[in-house]
């Protein structure tokens, strides 16, 4: 049995202004769900983007952003124009006037890029090409055994997984790993199959190399576990 991702989660300041700013980038939708929580809607082969109340500061570069695609030129620039328009601001990371993606952050500081078209790692993903990561190689073979998600690219430390039905890859750049500052700002939700069972993924996710995690989390229905790289995640009741 493996786990199927359910979410990204995101910590916010403002949850709403910020899946409102994610909605009108990505062109999808906002709902909201039963416990009041802002949700930016997937579709059939990419995540659903969950935005969670924090006072917390963020303190550094995120261990995640989003690659995002374009079709061509124009469209790379319409992206761009799009997300400054609904605050986002230009980034400076050293990425060089070479560089033909532009760099911005969002307008709670969280760093995305936009791709220039004819990308061939990105070829045939959808808007968010890239769950891009700072991670290890063995994180990256951790999550490939934990979602079931095949290694598409594991060289040179660089390790990438897709979901076999295709969509967003989920990506990660390899030593050295940036120190991690307090609790990441972004944590994927997984949870088990219909019919499947928690306790058990739970042990066969530590077995893989997973440790238990207190975030402050309290009396909850769901667990939270650290990857092998100390990054904090949920396992959810099954679905």
């Amino acid at each position: 049995m493996t786990s199927n991702l359910r979410y990204l989660c995101i910590d916010a300041h403002e949850p709403d202004r910020l899946a409102a700013f994610w909605a009108a980038v990505l062109e999808r939708q906002v709902v909201q769900d039963e416990d009041g929580d802002v949700c930016v809607r997937g579709d059939d082969t990419e995540f659903p983007i969950y935005f969670l109340p924090t006072d917390e500061p963020k303190r550094g570069p995120n261990q995640m952003h989003f690659d995002l695609t374009s079709t061509s030129a124009k469209d790379q620039q319409g992206i761009v124009a799009r997300a400054l328009q609904h605050g986002a601001q230009h980034l400076d990371i050293g990425q060089g006037p070479e560089a033909t993606h532009v760099v911005l952050a969002d307008p709670e500081g969280n760093e995305f890029c936009v791709i220039a078209p004819g990308n061939s790692f990105l070829a045939g993903t959808g808007t968010i090409g890239a769950l891009s990561s700072d991670g290890t190689q063995a994180v990256g073979h951790f999550w490939s055994e934990a979602l079931g998600w095949p290694l598409v690219w594991d060289e040179d430390e660089e390790t990438a997984i897709q979901s076999p039905v295709g969509g967003t890859k989920i990506s990660w750049g390899g030593p050295p790993v940036a120190e991690k500052l307090g609790k990441n700002r972004w944590h994927l939700d997984i949870a088990p199959p219909v019919g499947g069972d928690q306790q058990a993924e739970v042990e066969r996710l530590i077995s893989l190399g997973a440790r238990h995690a207190d975030i402050g989390q309290g009396d909850v229905a769901w667990v939270v576990l650290a990857d092998p790289d100390g990054n904090e995640f949920c396992v959810l009741p099954p679905a």
